[in-house]
């Protein structure tokens, strides 16, 4: 059986662009249509939109976000790239300072992988416990720190879980230590939940998250913090990234974070019905595990089903027409979640874990719609 309605439940992995964004990038394409890096006036005038946009992005953060006053915004091609540059920026800039760096089990595979290749380069990479809700150890924290660690990664909200980590507290700890500095990837929590970040270092994030465009992202960085490039050649927007600046993905990304920001408060409190929905309903079956601990997130909501592989019980709704991830989208599928892993120890229950992230474009009816399905689903596979 299959249903001709697709429900879309994945939306941490992406959102589908706003109306508002997508009119703002045609208009500014065809507008703007000089190269920012011209010093005629066509140039120029592209160049004047895009620091327009800058300091409406920053300004965004500022008032949102309670970002650092002396913070400078370099774009690139999304969270990945963000991520690379932040961790392999400061490694290689500061490694007369140290090379030890911490990090967490939870972290997405952007964040990871460098980290993996400096390893590989003689840095220490330490990963910091996690305690059972989730959150980051911060006695351990404390621990781990030394005298030459030059960079503590973490990011605000875990992709799997939804767990909100205490950015505040850690950045605190982090003071103490001047030659390190605190990257945080923020990819899942702007547009969605209130969070602190005004004595964070360098904060990765991507308007795909937040209906705005792909293949574009920032990289927010205290001023004074010198970065190794990642991409070298001409001037553009900044030294630390070169390239032709794209006017339009600029200006559609001051859009999408000015509508994150004007409505996350509503889209937030909208969102907690549908998470609250969702967890009376399916905490009725015997065999269903609640990954996601903290209800302070509500737009990701993880589970296990006792005996059901992720993959198994995912392909059966898919067959009726409903999307959802088992794991952050750039996660090996077949392997346990890191996540559930480090909250419940427990391989089995990792391997049956499964995400549905929300949005305020999901509907009362969809959920409805869902919970039948589920239930469906949940008799196919003879659970008892």
């Amino acid at each position: 059986m299959s249903t001709n309605q697709t429900i879309y439940l994945d939306y941490a992995a992406n959102t589908p662009v706003d109306k508002e964004v997508l009119d703002a990038f045609v208009d500014a394409t065809t507008k703007y249509y000089g190269n920012p890096n011209s010093t005629h006036g066509i140039g120029i005038e592209a160049k004047e939109q895009i620091d327009n946009s800058t300091k409406n992005i920053i300004n965004n953060f500022k008032e949102k976000y309670k970002i650092d006053d002396n913070m400078e915004l370099i774009y690139t091609s999304g969270s990945s790239e963000s991520n690379n540059l932040a961790i392999k920026g400061v490694a290689t800039s500061y490694r007369e300072n140290g090379k030890h760096i911490i990090t967490t089990f939870l972290e997405h595979s952007s964040v990871s992988s460098p980290l993996t290749k400096l390893k590989e380069k003689g840095y220490e990479i330490d990963l910091v416990n996690i305690n059972t809700r989730g959150e980051v150890d911060l006695q351990h924290l404390k621990e781990l720190l030394r005298q030459d660690t030059i960079l503590v990664s973490i990011s605000s909200v875990d992709s799997e879980i939804g767990t909100i980590q205490p950015i505040e507290e850690i950045a605190k700890i982090i003071k103490d230590y001047p030659n390190c500095f605190l990257h945080v990837d923020c990819t899942q929590s702007i547009g969605k939940i209130d969070i602190n970040l005004g004595n964070v270092d360098l904060i990765s994030f991507a308007p795909h998250k937040f209906y705005g465009l792909n293949g574009s992202g920032g990289l927010l960085k205290k001023k004074e913090i010198v970065l190794e490039p990642l991409i070298n050649g001409g001037a553009s927007t900044s030294i630390y990234r070169s390239g032709t600046p794209v006017t339009g993905q600029i200006i559609a990304m001051d859009k999408a974070i000015s509508l994150a920001v004007q409505n996350q408060e509503n889209r937030s409190k909208y969102v907690e019905t549908l998470n609250s929905k969702l967890r009376e309903a399916l905490s009725r079956y015997d065999k269903v595990q609640i990954n996601t601990i903290s209800t302070q997130n509500p737009y990701i909501l993880n589970l296990s089903i006792n005996g059901v592989k992720a993959t198994q019980f995912k392909q059966e709704l898919e067959n009726y027409g409903v999307c959802i991830s088992i794991k952050s989208a750039c996660s090996v599928v077949i392997s346990p979640s890191r996540s559930v892993m480090a909250i419940t120890h427990d391989r089995k229950r990792a391997l049956s874990s499964w995400r549905i992230s929300l949005s305020h474009l999901v509907t009362t009816d969809q959920i409805d719609e869902f919970i039948k399905i589920f239930d469906l689903c949940y008799k196919n596979f003879n659970i008892n």
